[in-house]
Formats: C-alpha cells, sequence, structure tokens
C-alpha cells in the first residue's frame, strides 16, 4: 500500500532530514521522492510504502500535519489512490 507526502513552505535547512526520519519512526519507507525550491519556497513530493506503518493510516496523516506545524511547513498525506482521484482530470 502507498501513500503520498507533500511538503511546502518557506525554505530553511533540514527539511528532507526532518520529515524522513519522522517518517521511519511510524514504519514508512520512501520509495521516491522529488523535491525542488521555487526562489525562497520549498516543495516537495514523496512516494511512501505505508504497509508497515504503525499508526491508523488517519492517524498518521495528523502527525504529519501535527510535525509540519512543529516545522513549520506544511506537510500532508494521502492514500494514493486518493490522491490520485484528487488530480485526474
Amino acid at each position: 500500500m502507498r501513500a503520498v507526502v507533500t511538503v511546502t513552505g518557506k525554505d530553511k535547512k533540514g527539511i528532507i532530514a526532518k520529515v524522513s526520519a519522522f517518517l521511519a519512526e511510524k514504519g514508512v519507507n520512501v520509495e521516491d521522492i522529488s523535491q525542488t525550491i521555487l526562489q525562497d519556497y520549498f516543495a516537495m513530493i514523496m512516494l511512501v510504502d505505508i504497509s508497515d506503518i504503525k499508526v491508523e493510516l488517519s492517524e498518521l496523516a495528523k502527525e504529519c500535519e501535527q510535525m509540519g506545524s512543529e516545522i513549520g511547513m506544511s506537510v500532508r498525506l494521502q492514500h494514493e489512490a486518493i490522491f490520485n482521484a484528487m488530480h485526474n482530470i
């Protein structure tokens, strides 16, 4: 089972490290990652394997949002099927 994690906000040091470490602690494996800096803004999309997560997906999504607030970023986790449905034209 896979999910998509999006991270956006003002660029600062350590974003990838903090988000990756947080996800690893929760049993999430990063399969693919794309990130860019748009002037002063950081944007990242991660495709992750959530087969071994230690909490319910909805709880993990809430924890991602809370962690994002703590580091001053927007961090969202969505099941891959929901992400695809939202971005299908």
